[in-house]
């Protein structure tokens, strides 16, 4: 019998570059997926959606599954906003998110806000020992991922 893992992270962050060289770089899927760790390929699916297949989630000497998603995208330049929604029936996961940007001083001020749930297919008796790493597997990939962002903007 397998259990679900329910993430929601909020991170926010600044950048010395300008509000629309951060827009663009983070509307296009591809070049932002590029700076997300341990991707192993995004499949475009069309209308702007990709499915993500991750690398199996290694917990010390144990592997997981496979996270497997997909998402539509929406940026809209405007607002200098990305959002992202889960596309039915792809996966074992669902994730939904956004991105915010807006003017900070000189710079710009970055929010992402993502959240999602993932079956895993392991017995349920492992719920209270693997949910909590796995959760925290999750928030050190987001964090390496802004990281990663922050270089390429500086950069």
């Amino acid at each position: 019998m397998s259990f679900t893992v329910t993430l929601d992270v909020s991170k926010s962050f600044e950048t010395s570059a300008q509000p629309d060289k951060v827009f663009e770089l983070l509307a296009d899927v591809p070049r932002s997926a590029s700076y997300f760790p341990d991707v192993e390929k995004l499949e475009p699916l069309g209308d702007n959606s990709y499915r993500w297949i991750m690398e199996r989630i290694a917990l010390g000497d144990h592997t997981l599954q496979q996270t497997i998603y997909a998402c539509t995208y929406r940026s809209d330049p405007a607002t200098l906003s990305v959002d992202w929604t889960p596309v039915d029936g792809e996966g074992n996961a669902r994730v939904e998110g956004s991105w915010r940007i807006e003017p900070a001083g000189t710079g710009t001020k970055v929010q992402l806000h993502t959240k999602g749930t993932l079956e895993v297919d392991l017995p349920g008796f492992l719920q209270f020992l693997l949910s909590p790493l796995i959760e925290l597997a999750f928030v050190q990939k987001i964090e390496r991922y802004i990281s990663n962002l922050q270089a390429a903007f500086e950069g």
